[in-house]
């Protein structure tokens, strides 16, 4: 099995599962017994500020989103890119943090980038292999600049980066056109 942590796994027209209609989950570990990752294009209704409020800690000035990570609950997952606070490297110069300490440091930084998610999405050993065979899920390459870009268009992007793969396979990701739509 190779494993798909690091990539983007993006949930085909044919998913059935309205928790994953139209997203983008980037994979944190990917092993036989399970795979875990976070949507990262579902912005929450709560802002960081308020979730800092509701636990108690002092206010942040923070009214970025708490992203829905997923509908498996758990605490509160940051990606960003300050490598000193990173618990985990998922990709180059993108790091995880579970730490409630160290989450709360990374928001307080002016010039930390960064995303919060709140609950994950999970799958046991061997199910998201039977999903991906049934095609209900697709792979791409994760960009650290989808991660962080307008959730809005990130399920159409990605969607177009497999697709310009599949059919101009030769052109180098460099050599594609940004949106084949302008074509």
């Amino acid at each position: 099995m190779k494993s798909l942590a690091g990539q983007f796994l993006v949930a085909s027209p044919h998913l059935k599962d309205p928790n994953f209609s139209k997203t983008v989950v980037l994979m944190l570990q990917h092993e036989e017994q399970g795979a875990l990752g976070v949507i990262i294009n579902r912005p929450g209704d709560k802002t960081v500020d308020d979730v800092w409020k509701m636990i108690g800690n002092d206010p942040v000035d923070s009214d970025m989103p708490v992203y829905v990570g997923g509908p498996v609950p758990g605490p509160l997952i940051a990606l960003h890119n300050q490598r000193e606070f990173g618990e985990k490297e998922i990709h180059p110069k993108l790091f995880m943090s579970m730490q409630k300490d160290t989450i709360d440091l990374l928001v307080r930084r002016h010039d930390a980038k960064f995303r919060l998610f709140s609950g994950h999405s999970g799958w046991g050993g061997g199910q998201l292999e039977e999903e991906m065979e049934v095609g209900g899920w697709l792979t791409s390459p994760a960009r650290v600049s989808n991660i962080f870009s307008d959730p809005e268009g990130v399920w159409k992007r990605v969607c177009s980066e497999i697709g310009l793969r599949i059919s101009a396979p030769h052109l180098s990701p460099d050599q594609r056109p940004p949106d084949v739509n302008l074509n």
